[in-house]
Protein backbone atom coordinates (compact mmCIF):
# COMPACT_ATOMS: atom_id res chain seq x y z
CA UNK A 1 0.00 0.00 0.00
CA UNK A 2 1.28 3.44 -0.90
CA UNK A 3 1.48 6.35 1.53
CA UNK A 4 2.08 10.03 0.80
CA UNK A 5 5.09 11.45 2.63
CA UNK A 6 7.28 14.54 2.41
CA UNK A 7 10.79 13.69 1.22
CA UNK A 8 13.32 16.52 0.95
CA UNK A 9 10.56 19.14 0.78
CA UNK A 10 8.38 17.38 -1.82
CA UNK A 11 5.29 15.21 -1.46
CA UNK A 12 5.94 11.75 -2.90
CA UNK A 13 4.44 8.26 -2.78
CA UNK A 14 6.15 5.77 -0.50
CA UNK A 15 5.59 2.04 -0.11
CA UNK A 16 7.84 1.36 2.87
CA UNK A 17 6.02 -0.79 5.45
CA UNK A 18 6.36 -0.30 9.18
CA UNK A 19 6.89 -3.49 11.17
CA UNK A 20 5.65 -3.26 14.76
CA UNK A 21 5.93 -5.52 17.78
CA UNK A 22 2.89 -6.67 19.67
CA UNK A 23 3.22 -6.23 23.45
CA UNK A 24 5.22 -9.15 24.83
CA UNK A 25 6.23 -10.40 21.37
CA UNK A 26 9.67 -11.88 20.87
CA UNK A 27 11.69 -9.68 18.46
CA UNK A 28 13.59 -12.73 17.22
CA UNK A 29 10.30 -14.33 16.13
CA UNK A 30 8.71 -11.25 14.51
CA UNK A 31 7.92 -11.69 10.82
CA UNK A 32 9.79 -9.31 8.51
CA UNK A 33 8.00 -9.09 5.16
CA UNK A 34 9.77 -8.79 1.83
CA UNK A 35 10.13 -5.37 0.26
CA UNK A 36 10.91 -1.97 1.73
CA UNK A 37 10.38 -2.07 5.51
CA UNK A 38 11.34 -0.37 8.75
CA UNK A 39 11.84 -2.77 11.64
CA UNK A 40 11.92 -1.88 15.34
CA UNK A 41 15.30 -1.59 17.04
CA UNK A 42 14.58 -4.76 19.03
CA UNK A 43 14.06 -6.80 15.83
CA UNK A 44 17.24 -5.36 14.34
CA UNK A 45 19.26 -6.25 17.42
CA UNK A 46 17.82 -9.78 17.60
CA UNK A 47 18.24 -10.53 13.88
CA UNK A 48 20.99 -8.19 12.71
CA UNK A 49 23.12 -10.78 10.93
CA UNK A 50 20.11 -12.09 9.00
CA UNK A 51 18.90 -8.59 8.00
CA UNK A 52 22.24 -6.88 7.31
CA UNK A 53 22.31 -7.33 3.51
CA UNK A 54 18.78 -5.98 3.17
CA UNK A 55 19.84 -2.95 5.20
CA UNK A 56 22.92 -2.34 3.06
CA UNK A 57 20.75 -2.39 -0.07
CA UNK A 58 18.38 0.20 1.42
CA UNK A 59 15.44 -2.18 1.38
CA UNK A 60 15.37 -2.48 5.17
CA UNK A 61 15.73 0.26 7.74
CA UNK A 62 15.44 0.47 11.50
CA UNK A 63 13.12 2.61 13.56
CA UNK A 64 13.72 3.90 17.05
CA UNK A 65 10.97 4.59 19.53
CA UNK A 66 10.99 7.61 21.82
CA UNK A 67 13.37 7.01 24.67
CA UNK A 68 15.36 4.19 23.07
CA UNK A 69 19.13 4.55 23.14
CA UNK A 70 20.29 5.64 19.68
CA UNK A 71 23.89 4.71 20.54
CA UNK A 72 22.84 1.06 20.18
CA UNK A 73 22.96 1.71 16.40
CA UNK A 74 26.35 3.47 16.39
CA UNK A 75 28.26 0.47 14.97
CA UNK A 76 25.64 -0.10 12.25
CA UNK A 77 25.16 3.42 10.87
CA UNK A 78 27.30 2.78 7.78
CA UNK A 79 25.06 -0.17 6.85
CA UNK A 80 21.74 1.56 7.53
CA UNK A 81 20.48 3.73 4.69
CA UNK A 82 17.19 4.52 6.47
CA UNK A 83 16.48 5.20 10.13
CA UNK A 84 13.02 6.12 11.36
CA UNK A 85 12.26 7.96 14.57
CA UNK A 86 8.81 7.45 16.06
CA UNK A 87 6.96 10.40 17.58
CA UNK A 88 4.25 8.80 19.77
CA UNK A 89 2.76 12.22 20.70
CA UNK A 90 3.32 15.63 19.14
CA UNK A 91 4.42 16.91 22.56
CA UNK A 92 7.18 14.31 22.87
CA UNK A 93 10.41 16.06 21.88
CA UNK A 94 12.79 13.14 22.37
CA UNK A 95 12.79 12.48 18.61
CA UNK A 96 14.40 15.88 18.01
CA UNK A 97 17.26 14.92 20.33
CA UNK A 98 17.59 11.56 18.61
CA UNK A 99 17.92 13.28 15.22
CA UNK A 100 20.46 15.77 16.57
CA UNK A 101 22.54 12.92 18.03
CA UNK A 102 22.39 10.89 14.83
CA UNK A 103 23.31 13.81 12.55
CA UNK A 104 25.69 15.68 14.83
CA UNK A 105 27.52 13.42 17.22
CA UNK A 106 27.26 10.15 15.29
CA UNK A 107 27.61 11.62 11.77
CA UNK A 108 24.74 9.67 10.22
CA UNK A 109 24.22 10.74 6.60
CA UNK A 110 21.48 8.35 5.43
CA UNK A 111 17.74 9.02 5.26
CA UNK A 112 16.26 10.10 8.57
CA UNK A 113 12.48 9.70 8.77
CA UNK A 114 10.14 11.25 11.37
CA UNK A 115 6.87 9.34 11.62
CA UNK A 116 3.83 9.18 13.84
CA UNK A 117 2.39 12.30 15.45
CA UNK A 118 4.33 14.83 13.40
CA UNK A 119 2.34 17.96 12.65
CA UNK A 120 2.59 20.77 10.14
CA UNK A 121 3.72 23.22 12.84
CA UNK A 122 6.75 21.02 13.48
CA UNK A 123 7.91 20.45 9.89
CA UNK A 124 10.42 23.32 9.85
CA UNK A 125 11.95 22.26 13.16
CA UNK A 126 12.07 18.61 12.16
CA UNK A 127 14.02 19.39 8.99
CA UNK A 128 16.37 21.68 10.91
CA UNK A 129 17.17 18.77 13.22
CA UNK A 130 18.11 16.68 10.20
CA UNK A 131 14.99 14.80 9.13
CA UNK A 132 14.79 14.21 5.36
CA UNK A 133 11.40 12.49 5.43
CA UNK A 134 8.27 13.54 7.29
CA UNK A 135 5.55 10.93 7.56
CA UNK A 136 2.48 12.16 9.44
CA UNK A 137 0.11 9.57 10.85
CA UNK A 138 -1.98 7.99 8.11
CA UNK A 139 -5.16 9.98 7.54
CA UNK A 140 -3.85 13.11 9.31
CA UNK A 141 -3.74 15.15 6.07
CA UNK A 142 -5.54 14.73 2.78
CA UNK A 143 -3.50 15.33 -0.40
CA UNK A 144 -4.15 19.10 -0.70
CA UNK A 145 -3.47 19.68 3.01
CA UNK A 146 -0.22 17.73 2.80
CA UNK A 147 0.88 19.80 -0.20
CA UNK A 148 0.05 23.00 1.70
CA UNK A 149 1.84 21.71 4.80
CA UNK A 150 4.92 21.06 2.71
CA UNK A 151 5.22 24.82 2.15
CA UNK A 152 5.49 25.37 5.92
CA UNK A 153 8.96 23.82 5.90
CA UNK A 154 10.26 27.14 4.56
CA UNK A 155 8.35 29.32 7.06
CA UNK A 156 11.57 30.58 8.62
CA UNK A 157 14.27 31.22 6.05
CA UNK A 158 17.03 32.49 8.37
CA UNK A 159 17.03 30.81 11.76
CA UNK A 160 19.30 32.28 14.42
CA UNK A 161 20.56 29.01 15.86
CA UNK A 162 22.81 26.47 14.23
CA UNK A 163 21.20 23.18 13.22
CA UNK A 164 21.68 20.20 10.93
CA UNK A 165 20.44 22.33 8.02
CA UNK A 166 22.38 25.47 9.09
CA UNK A 167 25.63 24.36 10.76
CA UNK A 168 26.60 27.94 11.69
CA UNK A 169 24.57 30.43 13.72
CA UNK A 170 23.21 33.50 11.96
CA UNK A 171 25.94 35.84 13.23
CA UNK A 172 28.51 33.66 11.41
CA UNK A 173 26.41 33.39 8.22
CA UNK A 174 25.48 37.08 7.97
CA UNK A 175 27.46 39.24 5.57
CA UNK A 176 28.78 42.34 7.08
CA UNK A 177 29.78 45.33 5.07
CA UNK A 178 33.20 46.84 5.54
CA UNK A 179 33.26 49.94 7.71
CA UNK A 180 33.31 53.22 5.87
CA UNK A 181 36.50 55.30 6.10
CA UNK A 182 34.76 57.86 8.31
CA UNK A 183 33.72 55.18 10.84
CA UNK A 184 36.69 53.00 11.78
Amino acid sequence: MSERIIRNGRVVEDTRQLVTLAPGADPAETAVPAGAVLVPLGVWRARRDELLERARSGELGVWIDAGEDVSLLADDLAALRVIGVHFPRFTDGRGYSTAALLRGRLGYSGELRAFGEVLRDQFNYLTRCGFDVLQPRSGRYDAPALEAACASIADFTEPYQHSASHPQPLFRRARRGTPSPSHP
